[in-house]
């Protein structure tokens, strides 16, 4: 029987303490009720003991006790002796645990009295209403005489992907360019193409949860590498771990990552590119947040990063990109950067999801390709000073709390010493305060005392949020 961490449970119990008539038992055992008739949690899966969800819950042992009598009582749950508590579902059977990341977005409120840090994502800038704006009769009417679909992307779309990086030194050709809504899609896709079950695929930790949960469902075994400060250990940990067996894939983020913000130096790179290729690995670099890089040096706005994987075999390579991030969320456009065989071969899968992206918003992207430059010094400036005001707001209020400086992104992440940051996530939540624990970026559940912080939408709602987080940062002390 699957055991489900209680770390996991935590993130999909998301707003339980607030909804729902009755006593917080009641309210505790209807949500992990609802948890099992949407099939959120697989029936037959083992849940924590007492003690332990009542500590990442941040209610007492007797809250959590009473809920699962009244499960049991229900027929929701049942009592296996040595091997705990196992809850019954009403939907099929599935062999995955589902993150809880689309319920951190679902239970966004946005109502008064609500201070939201669950996203970093940022609002849009103005050149995507320009270039909606100026979208003409002429624009659509060439290409309303055939179906719309283009499985591959627009030609159009597809050379000035490939124009953007070979205008970074890498040589790139439209066939090797596949379209892809945003670059969650281009994520996923390369875990269907490329993941068989049980497969090892090796990930930093911590990382990017969507492209964990992307890999989790495929039913890939998780194995981590480096931390979230250490630019040297992961290569050395990779190549011993290749001296036991061979994975499946590597992926990284070495340029803006996703969720520290550190960008790889330059001996880094070198020795991630030199076990790579010794071991002939296939590797797939996520460079979604590569725009968001903060750098100052001049005339560095109008240069595109350089992936670190443009000096590997293209064929074992494929690199992540999208214009989402720099541009605005609601641009589904993204892509992947690989050979024409793999690009084929994601593209099947990809018909068999969307049949092909909206031509509308590929159109739109080809005009904003134009505005890179522009989109990054506007981006840089606006994130620089959100970053220093930040960094200076949560000093002075909190100077007990340690973070590396990030390179770029929208965020900071910060360990909250002594405290485990998924109850002091649930309790937060109880008083109007959305943030995302360290945990839930970890493929093995670690850093449970750290919590990231956006500042893209500037400091309001982290000024807002400062006191409730310490309050319940001594409350989570462990």
């Amino acid at each position: 029987m699957a055991r489900i961490a209680s770390t996991r449970l935590s993130r999909l119990l998301t707003g339980w303490s607030s909804e729902g008539p009755g006593p917080l038992p009641r309210r505790l055992a209807d949500a992990l009720r609802e948890l099992a008739e949407r099939g959120d949690v697989p029936g037959g899966s083992v849940l924590p003991s007492q003690r332990e969800l009542a500590s990442v819950l941040g209610v007492s042992r007797s809250t959590v006790t009473a809920a699962y009598g009244l499960l049991e009582a229900e027929g929701w749950l049942e009592s296996v002796r040595g091997s705990g508590s196992r809850l019954r579902g009403s939907g099929a059977l599935d062999r995955y645990v589902a993150e809880g990341r689309l319920v951190s977005f679902h239970a966004r409120s946005g109502g008064a009295g609500t201070a939201d840090l669950s996203s970093g994502a940022m609002p849009g800038l103005g050149a995507v209403a320009e270039a909606v704006g100026a979208l003409t009769h002429g624009d659509l009417g060439g290409l309303l005489g055939d179906d719309g679909y283009h499985p591959y992307g627009m030609a159009a779309l597809r050379e000035g992907i490939a124009a953007y990086y070979r205008a970074a030194g890498v040589a790139t050709e439209a066939e090797q360019i596949l379209v892809t809504s945003g670059s969650q899609q281009a994520v996923w896709l390369v875990a269907q193409a490329l993941v068989d079950p049980g497969d090892t695929v090796v990930v930093e930790n911590p990382t990017y949860r969507g492209a964990l949960e992307a890999l989790r469902a495929r039913g890939a075994r998780l194995v981590p590498v480096g931390g979230d400060g250490a630019d040297g250990t992961g290569p050395a940990e990779l190549r011993r771990l290749c001296a036991h067996g061979r994975p499946r894939l590597v992926y990284l983020q070495p340029t803006v990552h996703n969720p520290t913000g550190r960008t790889l130096g330059g001996a880094a790179r070198r020795e991630w590119r030199r076990v790579l290729a010794d071991q002939e690995l296939f590797t797939v670099e996520d460079t979604a947040c590569a725009e968001l890089a903060l750098g100052d040096g001049a005339g560095e706005d109008a240069v595109a990063p350089v992936p670190l994987v443009a000096g590997l075999p293209m064929a074992s390579t494929v690199t992540v990109g999208t214009l989402s991030k720099l541009f605005w969320g609601g641009l589904r456009v993204g892509w992947v950067r690989s050979s024409p065989q793999v690009v084929d071969r994601l593209a099947k899968i990809k018909t068999s999801v969307d049949l092909a992206c909206s031509v509308v918003d590929q159109l739109v992207a080809v005009r904003l390709l134009d505005r890179l430059p522009e989109a990054r010094a506007r981006r840089r400036a606006e994130l620089r000073g959100r970053r220093d005001a930040a960094e200076a707001l949560v000093r002075g209020a909190a100077p007990h709390w340690e973070w590396t400086r990030p390179a770029g992104g929208p965020a900071l992440w910060v360990r909250v010493p002594g405290a485990d940051t998924e109850a002091l996530a649930q309790l937060a939540r109880r008083r109007g305060v959305s943030v995302v624990p360290g945990a839930a970026f970890s493929p093995v559940e670690g850093f449970r005392d750290r919590l990231r912080l956006p500042y893209a939408h500037g400091t309001e709602a982290l000024a807002a949020a400062l006191p409730t987080l310490l309050e319940c940062a001594e409350r989570a002390a462990g």
